[in-house]
């Protein structure tokens, strides 16, 4: 797929992208990266459209070649208090923290965003399939994210986060019926229906 390297060519650009937002339990992930400008892969792209083991392989890419990168989560607890939304931007505001080199611009896939300081920002609807720098940020904060939840799975097996990473499958869901929630849960989700989810807690 053809991605665009840059929306500003006079930057250095972070492109950021988020993973687990809709999940009922786990993390929420983001990342954030910035690519040499030649930077070019013929299966970078939307993780959302990858096999698992394309973005694995592009992870060992990126991670190598890379100019900056950086993987930071917000947890359960802290969505339950200040809600999905701003965790999300507050994961990507720790990642981009994290970069060793500070960008001059921000990608952000997605319609809304609070600003990074004084650094200018952009949001871009589908930026994970347009910018291969926002690409590349889906594909990091995505396998990250698998990876806890491959963890998490040893603990809690019986929820099934080893297929569905956390999101609101009827295995997940059933579960939750079965066994309780557990502190990985997020509890001011609607994890079950409304009259079922009054019994959780």
């Amino acid at each position: 797929m053809n991605l665009l390297s840059f929306h500003q060519p006079d930057f250095t650009e972070a492109g950021c992208d988020e993973a687990g937002r809709g999940c009922l339990a786990g993390p929420v992930f983001a990342a954030a990266v910035i690519l040499p400008r030649q930077f070019e892969h013929p299966l970078l792209n939307d993780s959302k459209q990858l096999s698992e083991g394309h973005r694995d392989l592009l992870r060992k890419v990126i991670e190598k070649e890379a100019l900056a990168w950086a993987v930071a989560r917000v947890d359960a607890p802290e969505i339950d208090r200040i809600n999905i939304l701003k965790s999300s931007f507050l994961a990507m505001h720790r990642a981009l923290d994290a970069l060793r080199q500070k960008p001059e611009f921000i990608l952000v896939d997605g319609n809304r965003f609070v600003a990074y300081g004084a650094v200018p920002h952009v949001c871009i609807v589908k930026g994970d399939g347009k910018y291969a720098s926002i690409a590349a940020a889906s594909v990091l904060a995505k396998t990250h994210r698998d990876d806890f939840m491959l963890q998490l799975h040893e603990q809690y097996p019986q929820y099934g986060w080893l297929f569905n990473k956390g999101y609101p499958t009827e295995v997940h869901r059933e579960a939750i019926r079965q066994h309780g929630i557990t502190p990985y849960h997020r509890r001011s989700f609607q994890l079950l229906p409304q009259d079922e989810q009054l019994r959780l807690f």
